[in-house]
């Protein structure tokens, strides 16, 4: 198994470890610590070594951080991890609703006057900035300082050394001798001498390499110069870098990373750096060389975003892959007696599905399975202490996915167990308009996910209900699930492109009671002209790359209108096509039954 189910941290063990940081603080002449849930490279994930915010407040969302005061100690996070932060933190903590609350002005009001430590190293410089000025006209002053974690975590992990490996051309569709000259050139046309890229993703796109230094995700840790000769100079462990050498060629050379802040000190001309990803400690480094920094974003970001035709094809053969895995497991769990598993039943089995494909390299994140009141969890991790029997009249929500040499998957359908509510059938239905509704739009070129997450979320707006995620994230091409700068949420500026590929994934969750989310993967492409249509006007629409049925038990087909009941039968027409060649016999037949036509039952 890819997935455990180990208890990894515990709010009992909060206080006493908070008390030993306040020590500490004491000892520094420091009023109060930042706690992020980041590391020295910016990403999403972190290693075990890194996960400072799990370990000492017991939270484990993928997401938030924790600001300690010698009085208060707040753990800030979204909405997404508001009942989840309550269950696994103490009440010496105070869990504070982000970005509703945002950090500075916090620190104002419950400090006044004085020093704030933090680690350099995992704060960026915009989000510094950010609490600066938030601070300005108060006595209040943010020191650069060693980490005080670190200091009080008597069997912190040893830093990841995984091996890395070649990602081919033939999946890649670009050469890496190609992506860096490109690169290059618009390096060389914006007057710019490098680029500094701290983040492990924009790394593995660059290089095409793949490494395993962060769980569920295929990454190496460390840091680059993009130079405007095209060359990279690669601050990584060389043992790491063994089976590569030939693979990276004599333009990429190799440093150990503890010689990356004295090569960026030796830099001369105009160094891109990004405020969103790079480190004040890069920042710093940077500003004692001859260099003049260029803030600008990470030149490997939206290359990355923009998939080419060998990256979708090999993102759609993954997920039809995945998806026959899929179906294999829901046609399983239809014969079983459902009250007779549990949520580890149910995860230990779909990963039996798709290790069975022989193509599975790792699962893409830990699979949510939350049944019942677990499913209203929205990052849900089960657990042996968590574990729960399914009972009937639960819904469940599974949110699962695989990593494959050709793709990354990501895929979300919810269950009922034996009969369940009218009102959560109604609730589902409302998912499923505003996940159809996404899924069959056409947007003029330039319009960003902020104008797009509205419509996902109507139907359920007009019922007066919402979900506190946003509506869809960007995905890698076997690289991470989440990937920005692609979102389909109201923060997100980032203009949709050919070539991104997002999450769509509506949801609604009742806590104590139920969740339910239904999501697939699109991909954004040109749209054909309509007759009557502007000309001029470039237009784009998404189409799917997730392939497994949608449960017509749970629809409620007279709140369907015509064009939604004709998508739903169109999509599970596909799914036959698609998925049938792949399935034994058994299974086709399942397929088949799953993904009969539904009528309108009001007409």
């Amino acid at each position: 198994m890819f997935q455990d189910f180990a208890v990894t941290a515990r709010p009992e063990q909060g206080p006493s470890r908070l008390q030993a940081l306040r020590e500490i603080l004491a000892t520094e002449g420091l009023d109060g610590f930042l706690v992020p849930r980041a590391d020295a490279h910016q990403g999403e994930y972190v290693a075990p070594r890194d996960d400072r915010l799990a370990w000492l407040t017991g939270f484990t969302g993928s997401a938030g951080f924790c600001v300690v005061l010698q009085d208060v100690a707040g753990v800030f996070v979204d909405g997404r991890y508001r009942t989840q932060v309550q269950q696994q933190v103490a009440d010496v903590f105070t869990p504070v609703d982000w970005p509703e609350v945002l950090p500075g002005p916090w620190i104002v009001e419950h400090l006044g006057a004085g020093k704030v430590g933090f680690d350099p190293w995992l704060y960026t410089v915009g989000q510094m900035e950010a609490l600066i000025k938030a601070a300005e006209a108060k006595d209040i002053t943010f020191v650069p300082v060693p980490n005080m974690v670190d200091a009080i975590w008597e069997d912190q992990p040893a830093p990841p050394m995984a091996p890395v490996k070649g990602h081919p051309t033939s999946v890649a569709g670009e050469s890496h001798h190609d992506k860096r000259a490109r690169l290059a050139a618009d390096l060389n046309a914006r007057g710019e001498s490098a680029a500094v890229i701290t983040l492990p993703d924009s790394i593995a796109w660059l290089l095409n390499i793949r490494g395993a230094d962060i769980p569920r995700n295929p990454l190496a840790h460390g840091f680059a110069v993009l130079n405007s000769d095209a060359s990279v100079d690669l601050f990584m462990a060389a043992e790491k870098l063994s089976d590569v050498m030939d693979h990276c060629g004599d333009a990429v050379r190799v440093h150990a990373p503890e010689t990356f802040i004295p090569h960026l000190a030796q830099l001369t001309g105009t160094v891109r750096l990004d405020k969103g990803s790079a480190p004040i400690a890069v920042q710093s480094a940077l500003m004692q060389s001859g260099a003049d920094i260029s803030y600008g974003q990470d030149p490997c970001v939206m290359p990355k975003a923009r998939k080419n035709a060998a990256e979708i094809a090999g993102m759609a053969e993954a997920h039809l892959r995945d998806g026959a895995a899929v179906v294999n497991f829901l046609s399983w769990f239809d014969t079983q007696d459902k009250t007779a598993l549990t949520e580890i039943d149910v995860v230990t089995k779909l990963e039996e599905y798709r290790r069975a494909t022989n193509a599975l390299l790792e699962i893409s994140f830990d699979t949510i399975a939350g049944a019942g009141p677990n499913g209203a969890i929205m990052h849900y991790r089960v657990t042996d202490e968590t574990n729960r029997s399914l009972q009937n009249g639960d819904l469940m929500v599974l949110d699962s996915g695989g990593q494959y040499a050709d793709g990354t998957t990501d895929i979300t359908r919810t269950l009922p167990i034996g009969e369940v509510s009218e009102d959560a059938k109604i609730a589902f239905t409302r998912v499923l308009q505003g996940m159809i509704a996404v899924s069959r739009m056409r947007f003029p070129k330039g319009v960003a996910g902020s104008h797009i997450e509205a419509i996902g979320r109507l139907p359920l707006w007009m019922a007066g209900q919402d979900f506190d995620h946003g509506l869809g994230h960007g995905v890698g091409a076997y690289l991470c699930v989440h990937e920005g700068p692609q979102r389909l949420s109201r923060v997100s500026d980032t203009p949709l492109e050919v070539g991104m590929i997002l999450s769509n994934e509506p949801g609604y969750y009742r806590p104590g009671a139920f969740g339910i989310r239904i999501e697939n993967l699109i991909v954004v492409e040109e749209a054909p002209a309509l007759p009557g249509g502007d000309a001029h006007r470039e237009m784009l629409q998404f189409r799917n790359l997730t392939y497994a049925p949608i449960d017509r038990n749970l629809v409620v087909t007279a709140l369907l209108n015509e064009d939604e009941l004709d998508w739903l039968n169109a999509y599970h027409a596909t799914c036959r096509q698609v998925l049938s060649p792949r399935l034994a016999a058994e299974q086709q037949m399942w397929l088949d039954a799953a993904c009969a036509t539904l009528t309108n039952s009001a007409g």
